[in-house]
């Protein structure tokens, strides 16, 4: 399984900082939705 990850990791080397900084738009899109109707 590790070997699978290493491999994983070296195929999409190129995007690996897009899809990491894509995901934490959408965390924080999330947080922020999901505290929106508290402010309200």
């Amino acid at each position: 399984m590790l070997k699978d990850v290493k491999a994983t990791l070296r195929r999409s080397s190129d995007t690996l900082i897009e899809d990491a900084i894509g995901t934490c738009a959408l965390f924080v899109m999330l947080f922020v939705g999901l505290c929106l109707p508290g402010l309200v």
